[in-house]
Parts: C-alpha cells; sequence; structure tokens
C-alpha cells in the first residue's frame, strides 16, 4: 500500500517501548526487594512512584524515566505517522526521518538507563525532536496543499 512503509518505524518504536518496560522492571523488582529487606519493611505494599523515587538507587529508577519519557513525545511521532501514511505520504524521506526518529530515541533510551550524563541525553532528545518537526511539517504542508 501507498505510503505504508512509515508503519515499520512506529511499530519498532512500540517494542522498543515494551523493551524498556521489561528493563525497568528486571531493574526495579530486585532493588524494591533489596530495599524491603534491609530498611524498608512494606516497601513493596502501597508505594507510589514517587516514594520510590527518594528510596530507590538513582540507576534503578533510569529505566522507569525513560519508560515514561516514551509516552510522552513519541505519541506526537505516533499521530503524525499515522497522519503522513493515510494521506499516502508515509514512504520515501518520511519513512527514512522517522526511522532516524527511532533510531535516536533508542540511543536516547540507552544512554539514559545506563550513564545518563544529561547533556548528552538533552542532545539526543533535541536530535529526536528535530526529526519530529521534520515530520510534523511534511504532514503539514501536505494536508493543507502546500507541496
Amino acid at each position: 500500500m501507498i505510503g505504508m512503509d512509515i508503519l515499520k518505524p512506529m511499530v519498532a518504536l512500540m517494542a522498543w517501548t515494551m523493551v524498556m518496560w521489561v528493563w525497568m522492571y528486571v531493574t526495579r523488582i530486585p532493588a524494591i526487594n533489596k530495599m524491603e529487606g534491609r530498611n524498608a519493611p512494606g516497601a513493596d505494599v502501597g508505594w507510589t512512584s514517587a516514594k520510590l523515587e527518594s528510596a530507590l538507587p538513582p540507576s534503578a529508577q533510569w529505566k522507569a524515566h525513560n519508560y515514561n519519557h516514551l509516552h510522552e513525545a513519541p505519541t506526537v511521532f505516533y499521530a503524525v505517522c499515522l497522519v503522513l501514511a493515510v494521506i499516502g505520504q508515509g514512504s520515501g524521506i518520511n519513512a527514512t526521518i522517522a526511522w532516524i526518529y527511532v533510531g535516536l530515541r533508542v540511543a536516547h533510551s540507552i544512554w539514559q538507563a545506563t550513564v545518563n550524563r544529561v547533556m548528552v541525553r538533552f542532545a539526543l532528545f533535541t536530535l529526536s525532536m528535530l526529526a519530529l518537526i521534520a515530520l510534523i511539517l511534511h504532514a503539514g504542508m501536505a494536508v493543507f496543499g502546500l507541496v
């Protein structure tokens, strides 16, 4: 079907989000169990993420932070990709930009979940946002008949 290539990077980012979900729990559950055994009886009963934020080691929280981030700007990515696919503009340069966006988001995830130096993370995020802006501009130009 015309313009459907852009659905591939969409599905790839959805799959990556699930990878981060698994990584988050593989990291957090042992950290909670370790905390429960030492200094916080009941740590796994009714605690909110805000309370866990201050109790768990930062490196255990980084995965959760990134998982949450994958539910923010990527929602706009999914929407613009669907628009581009529906109007038949989801192939060629737009599919390439979408793959670039996904690659940058995966790099951002890995960086945030492991090293988490803010300036590098910010640079990766900014580059991904520039790709997202390009997709939105392309969709807007097509939808409003400017191309």
